[in-house]
């Protein structure tokens, strides 16, 4: 079932999926690899505890925000992979948005 708004899911020393979507308002967190296999439209943090190698896959990229080991970016419907499968990671200081390959 989806994540909610309002709804806060942290997974501590480990990563975290998510089997349907991430709503608006939702926040998802894990200090590992954070995967949703539905849109994900709320906050999504992977490496929260400063894992810069963790990295956030989702089937549907409309988040408000994602970030990795502290590192954020806020998205809007102009980014060139919204609504796309797509993955997050973070590579020197900054975060790279690239489309998920099958």
């Amino acid at each position: 079932q989806p994540v909610r708004s309002g709804q806060r899911v942290y997974a501590r020393h480990t990563g975290l999926v998510c089997l349907g979507a991430v709503n608006a308002g939702a926040e998802v967190l894990a200090d590992g690899h954070l995967h949703v296999y539905g849109a994900l439209r709320g906050r999504a943090m992977a490496g929260v505890s400063g894992a810069s190698e963790a990295r956030i896959f989702c089937h549907s990229l409309e988040a408000e925000l994602v970030a990795i080991a502290g590192i954020y970016s806020t998205l809007d419907s102009q980014h060139p992979q919204w609504g796309r499968p797509s993955q997050v990671y973070l590579d020197n200081d900054a975060l790279h948005i690239i489309p998920l390959e099958s």
